[in-house]
């Protein structure tokens, strides 16, 4: 959660290393993606910060290039370290908790079940492959990747694994150092 100046620069500039961005701004055209994820940060810093006019400024600049992108991300959601890696649709339910450095793809779902808190817990370091589906009660443990087009209905609390399929399952354990 982005509370204070430090946390939103401290967010911000663990984006900009997920991306492996090396200017200091974004481009005039092109970086559409780490646009989107500057106004992601900083209409949550607005919103826990009170500042009502810049929150509202922020949330119109979020909601458009989301809208651009095919993102539906809200705040507070995804920890420090955001990696989107294409534009496409993305949607993630708004009551879901992701952690720190996840790397996500497009045609991702991070949806909830039968009931509004029905959502997924997501550790850190997770890898979520084009097209995966998560959604209900579930937690995914950290320094797990999910592969393409897998669809995640229960929990896996196991780390450094990689998981497949539909419904998803373990496919094998990761080496350490991936």
């Amino acid at each position: 959660m982005i509370v204070t100046k430090h946390d939103l620069h401290h967010y911000l500039a663990q984006d900009k290393k997920a991306l492996a961005i090396t200017h200091r701004r974004p481009k005039w055209f092109g970086d559409d993606i780490w646009k989107y994820q500057r106004y992601l940060r900083k209409y949550e810093y607005y919103t826990n910060s009170g500042a009502t006019l810049r929150k509202w400024f922020y949330r119109y600049l979020h909601k458009k290039k989301g809208m651009q992108l095919g993102f539906d991300i809200p705040i507070g959601v995804f920890g420090p370290g955001l990696r989107i890696n294409h534009t496409g649709l993305l949607i993630v339910n708004k009551h879901a908790k992701i952690g720190a450095f996840c790397d996500i793809h497009q045609g991702v779902n991070i949806g909830q079940n039968h009931h509004e808190n029905d959502v997924p817990t997501i550790g850190d370091h997770v890898w979520i492959g084009p097209g995966a589906k998560l959604f209900g009660n579930i937690y995914i443990a950290n320094h797990i990747s999910i592969g393409a087009n897998a669809v995640v209905n229960r929990s896996f609390h196991e780390e450094q694994m990689i998981i497949a399929g539909v419904p998803a399952q373990k496919v094998k354990e990761k080496s350490p150092s991936s």
